[in-house]
């Protein structure tokens, strides 16, 4: 079975996960993809479990010979975004996509158009097969892709007689509300060295990512009439808009690009007694980060001198580093999947990660998309990867 095959299975099989939820996984429908992945892991004959948490575990022994080799882990994640997911998506293909505006039309009459002027890159997959859902949902390629290209690997890796050391599979859930390495079992996993397939484009391969933290901003204010309020009122709504206005202009999503960080304003509710302001703070250099929570704290504490001690309250949270610090000293990682991707044909070209690691392009949207192509050659590199990673290590 070729990978855009099983993502259009996979896809169809509803599983975004809730952030406003506590439990693990944050939705229970993670483990109807979780069970499915199990049943096709095992029909493969490759050993395969799924916990209470709903994380998927499989693992591949190494061939005769091959034992002394580490073992090689690939992890991917089986929810999708909750926005522009009210049901389960609809995959479609379009076959030779002539490069221009493509509108995608539902079964109720709805339309929606991607763009090039918006993604560019479409221009470049001409010819190709694309696959988009029907418009009305993400598609769910981020990460199904990456579950559905770590599976046709698997399957072509055991049919093919080849020999490679022990491969350890990961399918993780709610990935995308930033909780899918908290029950993670790495002991269990047994990887010595492991990738996510969960990159843009075929070729593209990341290594370094934002310095992460939270902030969320509570303001306490006074409501008394607007008639006699001189002196007296306390208006957080107005405090908000103020803490706002004294953080960088410029620092924003909107106005940065490649390695430059930024407060993001992610939402604001209140009225004139209370409010509350929510951001994410980023940046791929680990002093700038500092500086950026050290400027937030600073304003906290300037609008408290301003209006009064407690007024406001600041809870910062720290969410996660810079991968780059882990990877440098284990770089091998990375000289070996640019040599994996050339071996498959495909450009390595390396980025720094802004945000989290996607599968496909447009991810987060109704406009998201990959091609069976892309798909394809992903199988491959996966492939050569793992033969790469044996000899390297093959006494």
């Amino acid at each position: 079975m070729r990978a855009y095959e099983r993502l259009l299975r996979y896809a169809a099989v509803w599983t975004p996960s809730n952030e406003e939820s506590e439990s693990t996984p944050s939705s229970a429908c993670q483990f109807d993809l979780a069970n499915l992945l199990v049943g096709e892991l095992h029909a493969l004959g490759v050993a395969a479990e799924v916990d209470e948490k709903c994380y998927v575990y499989g693992k591949i022994p190494a061939t005769p010979g091959y034992e002394e080799v580490p073992v090689l882990g690939l992890i991917a994640h089986m929810d999708t975004v909750s926005d522009f997911c009210a049901h389960a998506p609809v995959p479609t293909l379009h076959e030779n996509y002539d490069g221009k505006d493509l509108v995608l039309r539902a079964a109720d009459g709805s339309e929606r158009t991607i763009r090039v002027a918006d993604f560019p890159h479409l221009a470049g997959m001409k010819g190709r097969t694309l696959i988009a859902s029907d418009g009305t949902t993400v598609l769910g390629a981020d990460d199904k892709a990456g579950v559905s290209e770590i599976m046709t690997f698997v399957e072509e890796l055991l049919a093919s007689g080849r020999p490679h050391g022990g491969i350890a599979i990961g399918f993780t859930p709610d990935e995308e509300i930033g909780r899918g390495a908290d029950h993670f079992d790495v002991e269990k996993f047994g990887a010595a060295y492991a990738y996510t397939v969960d990159g843009g484009l075929e070729g593209e391969i990341e290594y370094e990512n934002f310095n992460a933290a939270s902030a969320v901003v509570k303001i306490t204010g006074f409501n008394v009439h607007p008639g006699s309020a001189k002196g007296i009122m306390k208006n957080a709504g107005a405090i908000a808009c103020e803490f706002q206005s004294l953080l960088p202009v410029d620092e924003v999503p909107e106005k940065t690009e490649g390695y430059e960080g930024f407060f993001h304003l992610i939402s604001v509710t209140g009225d004139v007694a209370e409010a509350k302001l929510t951001y994410i703070i980023r940046d791929h250099d680990r002093e700038k980060f500092e500086e950026k929570k050290r400027k937030i704290t600073e304003v906290t504490e300037r609008l408290n001198r301003e209006w009064g001690e407690g007024t406001l309250t600041l809870t910062l949270k720290d969410s996660y580093y810079n991968m780059k610090e882990k990877i440098e000293p284990v770089i091998f990682l990375i000289d070996l999947a640019k040599e994996a991707t050339r071996a498959a044909g495909a450009t390595p070209a390396v980025y720094p990660i802004r945000g989290g690691t996607d599968g496909g392009a447009a991810c987060h949207g109704p406009c998201e998309h990959a091609t069976i192509e892309g798909m394809d050659t992903v199988v491959k590199i996966l492939s050569m990867l793992s033969d790469l990673f044996a000899n390297k290590f093959k006494k």
